[in-house]
């Protein structure tokens, strides 16, 4: 089946482009489409041009060009991307997956090469650099030749991955990070395939996947699970989203940067509310920013718990691609495609219908940071001293720190890493300071502030105290290379922000050691000390266990509070540190001006360098060269191997969907609070000797130091099972609200991490459930969490809401996601960790989004019913929950087609 929209348009090259027109879809009555947001049409595009009866029918195409701005209602979207684009943390196990469905296919003598990705795949190693060294010039190269030290397998094993399958591309490590990289070089704008050219659209492994929204395409994070199932030819499925339009005025002030409005944004749309809905910019204040600093607002989209934080194509997208290197003839293309599709420009107010509005005057944003636990937690900057103040004294259980009256005590320190020398820290001490994170490293104007603020200190003899770690991790070559082009580099190394490597490192939790004596005396005095970054998560323990307050800012603001050493300040009125001669330094003696970095940029950039620094990856990494791959369609499995393992997702695979039954006599492995993260749930950073992780790494012969991380082992089933609700500041209500990974062994009462207690129900047959409370799963895309979840034996996981891409997570490994019904019910539960759970009313018949019913049996024996509603959303997702995955889903559906 097929609408006879098919149209011409002329490429850049001069010849006709078919494409499938909008305009023309209007004209034959289908829709008032020019009315849609422009996010809207761009899915809609795919709809119609994939069109088969089958995965898309016709319905769908009409229940989209009839989108209700006022009440979009409640009919399922089966989008197919473009492509697909991963980073090795989660591209690692997503590729094992892979190669364990090969060798299913294999086992049962059919041709393995049937699983192969349907559409083009780039995974970027951007993960797996850590800040071991800082500090030093040397620090690049020892952090490198180290990441290829501990990674050397994993390597081995994507290489193997390049080989085995045509659509499957690695970008090498010490390239970039993968939304950089993206943003700068994977992204098209436009594609063809066929002679048919069709916007660029993709989903990604990364919930910052949406940074690419700034260039007008598509994009958002999903699991690993979602993205294996759409390179297998399965349709990204969602619920038809509210779209809430930001109307954007004015322009920003002298002193506030693209982070500041960022923070706002995400402030902002946080308390609007847009969880699981499409935010769209518009207005002239849109048309007015840079590209980079679209990039910035869209990258925190999960931040503001957005699916897309969505510009539209425009003038300034066709630059940026040109300026990036891209060629003229794909970006004539890329103009003349949008144009003829009715989508160049940004609209302006009245001209697109949106289900809710906002306004932001962006000569209103004030100069910014967020924290010390949350990226919304936005605090205006003379603020930020009296709020540390507040949370150090106020009570634990309220979010504070509970310090009272022995705040600020000083305790010195030896820094050994830098000869021994002696430091004193005290509450609010910034121990870690680094320019970061992919949200503000692909900006010039905030990277190049950072390097004109240090350029300024420098003259004026301001240097950082011994015991900060400092530290540069750039998004691409390219930074470096326009940093070095102005003499910027020079003045940040001076300062102590050299290079550490490419690739996202402290904003995921790779920032690396403090100094061994510096962590002693945190942990002995219990100093609240602070981390700065220029990134865009904060979560606790997430940057490092040690510290407890992490503020998200702007590149420049990173190297001020690195020279004032601490939180404890007002930077708009109290003096950084002194000059060389004596005199008090004040931030607005160093904050570079609006011109000094527009003249810096109009000097640095040039597409030349992209074009040069994004080819012939090979000979800028010459150690991913020495890495021997193995070759063949089916991976060989070394059972010795602790990094990658074949997973247990096919032992019990059945062709035939299973039967939905209730869950009855569950015991709860965990209750929790709210905000409990994927960062919470999902193992990630350090393995500690005596975690349940960290033993079986011993007990098979891996010493201590050869630990690595989490996220490097990802491939190892038997590893993150183990690590899975393992982070040292999860609290557990079961427990009184104690920080760490364990519960409560019932009917025994018996304290154990929850590990060893899920091994002991299954043993036992016991069913087990997780009860949680507001925002369950927020945080990165992490497919562990659900796949740990899983693999722990729970059943259902029950809260007051859930991040949308943990649920849709949860549903693709066969675990029951349910929210209450009425929320205060919550409170009924959250302190019966002795009770049995039954969840009734579940069976084959039920309809996407059905009431069920959660019987309650208190120890006392008396009973209580709680309605929860199944949050299965749609119907395909019945059919993967039923199927025990949507893995064995894709399984079955691919052995079907080529029977």
């Amino acid at each position: 089946m097929a609408l006879n929209v098919q149209r011409t348009f002329k490429t850049g090259s001069g010849t006709d482009g078919k494409y499938f027109s909008l305009p023309e879809l209007e004209a034959q009555g289908i829709g008032k489409i020019s009315r849609l947001p422009v996010s809207i049409r761009i899915v809609l595009e795919s709809l119609v041009r994939n069109l088969d009866g089958k995965k898309v029918m016709e319905k769908d195409v009409q229940n989209l060009a009839n989108w209700n701005a006022k009440a979009p209602g409640d009919y399922e979207i089966p989008f197919t991307v473009a492509r697909i684009v991963l980073q090795d943390f989660t591209g690692v196990p997503l590729l094992v997956d892979l190669a364990a469905m090969r060798s299913a296919v294999d086992g049962m003598k059919k041709n393995p090469k049937m699983i192969e990705p349907l559409v083009p795949v780039d995974l970027v190693v951007d993960h797996s650099v850590q800040v071991d060294f800082a500090g030093t010039q040397a620090a690049l190269d020892r952090n490198l030749a180290l990441e290829f030290e501990r990674n050397r397998e994993r390597y081995q094993f994507l290489k193997w991955g390049e080989q085995a399958f045509d659509t499957f591309k690695v970008v090498p490590p010490g390239i970039g990070i993968v939304h950089q990289v993206n943003l700068e070089y994977l992204a098209k704008g436009v594609l063809e395939k066929d002679g048919v050219y069709y916007p660029d659209t993709l989903v990604g492994t990364d919930s910052h996947t949406t940074m690419i929204n700034g260039l007008g395409v598509v994009a958002w994070g999903v699991g690993g699970i979602e993205a294996e199932a759409g390179m297998l030819g399965q349709p990204v499925t969602f619920l038809v989203p509210e779209v809430v339009g930001v109307y954007l005025t004015g322009a920003l002030r002298e002193g506030v940067t693209a982070t500041d409005l960022a923070l706002h944004c995400t402030q902002m749309l946080r308390k609007h509310g847009v969880v699981g809905k499409f935010v769209e910019f518009y207005g002239p204040g849109a048309v007015s920013l840079p590209l980079p600093d679209r990039a910035t607002i869209a990258n925190m989209a999960p931040e503001y718990g957005a699916t897309m934080g969505f510009f539209p194509v425009d003038e300034e997208c066709v630059n940026y691609l040109r300026g990036t290197g891209r060629s003229e003839e794909l970006c004539t293309t890329f103009k003349n495609y949008y144009t003829a599709q009715g989508m160049f420009g940004i609209p302006d107010k009245g001209q697109v219908d949106f289900t809710s509005e906002l306004e932001l005057d962006l000569s209103t944003v004030q100069p910014s940071v967020a924290g010390p636990k949350r990226p919304q937690d936005r605090i205006e900057l003379p603020n930020v001293k009296s709020k540390f103040r507040d949370l150090l004294k106020s009570d634990v259980k309220a979010g504070g720190y509970g310090k009272n009256g022995n705040a600020f005590k000083e305790a010195e320190v030896v820094v050994d890493s830098k000869d021994g020398i002696k430091d004193t820290i005290q509450d609010g001490s910034v121990l870690i300071a680094a320019i970061t994170s992919c949200t503000n490293t692909s900006n010039p104007s905030v990277m190049l502030g950072a390097g004109l603020l240090a350029k300024k200190a420098n003259a004026l003899g301001l240097t950082i105290k011994p015991s900060v770690k400092t530290s540069l991790g750039p998004g691409s070559r390219v930074v470096t290379d326009y940093l070095t082009k102005t003499g910027l580099q020079v003045e940040l190394d001076k300062l102590g922000f050299q290079t550490v490597g490419y690739g996202c490192t402290t904003c995921i939790g790779n920032s690396g050691p403090l100094d061994a004596g510096i962590e002693d005396v945190v942990k002995a005095e219990d100093v609240v000390a602070a981390s700065v970054l220029s990134g865009n998560r904060n979560f606790e323990a997430r940057v490092h266990q040690s510290i407890k307050a992490n503020f998200l800012m702007s590149p420049p603001l990173v190297v001020a509070y690195a020279i004032a050493g601490t939180v404890d300040i007002d930077l708009s009125k109290d003096a950084l540190g002194k000059s060389s001669d004596g005199k008090d330094v004040f931030l607005k003696d160093i904050w570079p001006s609006l011109a000094e970095i527009r003249d810096a940029m109009q000097s640095a950039l040039s597409p030349d360098v992209f074009r040069k620094l994004y080819t012939d990856f090979a000979s800028q990494n010459p150690k991913w060269n020495e890495i021997a791959g193995t070759t063949g369609l089916v991976y060989g499995w070394d059972a010795d191997s602790t990094y990658i393992q074949h997973p247990p997702f096919f032992e019990d695979f059945s062709m035939e969907p299973s039967d939905i039954v209730e869950i009855k006599g569950a015991r709860p492995l965990g209750i929790f609070g709210d905000s409990v993260t994927t960062d919470h749930i999902s193992p990630a950073g350090a393995i500690k000797k005596n975690s349940p992780a960290g033993r079986f790494l011993l007990e098979h012969g891996v010493e201590q130091s050869d630990f690595n991380s989490y996220g490097s082992r990802r491939g190892n089933d038997r590893i993150m099972t183990r690590g899975t609700f393992a982070n040292v500041r999860i609290k557990n209500l079961m427990l009184g609200g104690k920080e760490g990974g364990d519960t409560i062994l019932q009917p025994e009462g018996t304290e154990m991490s929850i590990f060893d207690a899920a091994e002991k129900y299954k043993a036992a047959g016991t069913p087990t459930i997780v009860i949680g409370a507001e925002d369950y799963g927020m945080g990165s895309s992490r497919d562990w969490a659900a796949k740990g979840t899983r693999l722990l034996g729970v059943k259902a996981v029950i809260t007051k809401s859930f991040e949308r891409i943990h649920r849709s997570n949860l549903v693709g490994m066969g675990v029951l996601p349910c929210n209450f019904v009425n929320k205060e019910d919550y409170e009924k539960v959250k302190d019966l960790s002795d009770a049995t759970f039954d969840l009734l009313g579940v069976s084959n018949s039920i309809k996407p989004q059905s009431e069920a019913t959660l019987r309650v049996h208190k120890a006392d024996g008396t009973t209580l019913d709680i309605p929860v509603v199944v949050r299965l959303d749609t119907p395909v997702e019945i059919d993967y929950y039923r199927a025990g995955g949507i893995l064995p889903y894709v399984l079955a559906q691919i052995l079907r087609a080529n029977a």
